[in-house]
């Protein structure tokens, strides 16, 4: 119980400081995506069913105040999730160089598909200038922020961890 609040609490913190925080201190008017660095961090972390609950609870915060389809972020977020979560045999606690990679890949692949859904299959062909002027500077400054988030994050769950094997009986999320 104490993982699946502290999870929520964080992910109300991530949402609000992305959309608040981080939109005043937005370079070129482009902002980090701390709910993407959340769900692929904990898919790393915590293997496939965590990154993908939370990678779903993050879209649908997204879905419920910014989405037009109901469903659309939470699908994205729940998919980057779980591909993060298939790595997690791979994760080192203390290395950061595959979560960067990761976080990097997925907010990569978080542009292009907001590219192909929301904007290429109305119409607007202009991928060079998406590309240069929006998923490239996000990119960037999502992992430049992922460097202090993730250290927050993975000094979290080492704390979770801790007081769940104290606890006699071991919960999942």
């Amino acid at each position: 119980m104490r993982r699946k609040i502290t999870v929520f609490l964080l992910i109300i913190l991530c949402f609000i400081l992305q959309n608040t925080v981080f939109q005043a201190l937005s370079l070129a008017s482009v902002s980090p995506n701390l709910l993407l660095v959340v769900t692929a961090s904990f898919g790393l972390m915590r293997g496939e069913k965590e990154g993908l609950l939370t990678g779903f609870f993050c879209g649908m915060l997204m879905d419920i105040f910014y989405g037009r389809v109901l469903g659309f972020y939470a699908l994205l977020y729940l998919f980057i999730g779980y591909g993060n979560g298939i790595f997690h045999r791979l994760f080192l606690d203390e290395d950061i160089k595959l979560p960067m990679v990761w976080i990097a890949f997925s907010d990569l692949a978080y542009g292009l598909l907001l590219y192909f859904f929301l904007f290429f299959l109305r119409g607007k062909f202009d991928f060079a200038y998406y590309l240069l002027h929006i998923i490239i500077p996000e990119l960037i400054y999502t992992v430049v922020v992922t460097l202090g988030l993730y250290w927050l994050i993975r000094r979290l769950n080492w704390w979770l961890e801790k007081h769940e094997e104290d606890s006699p009986g071991k919960e999942e999320f």
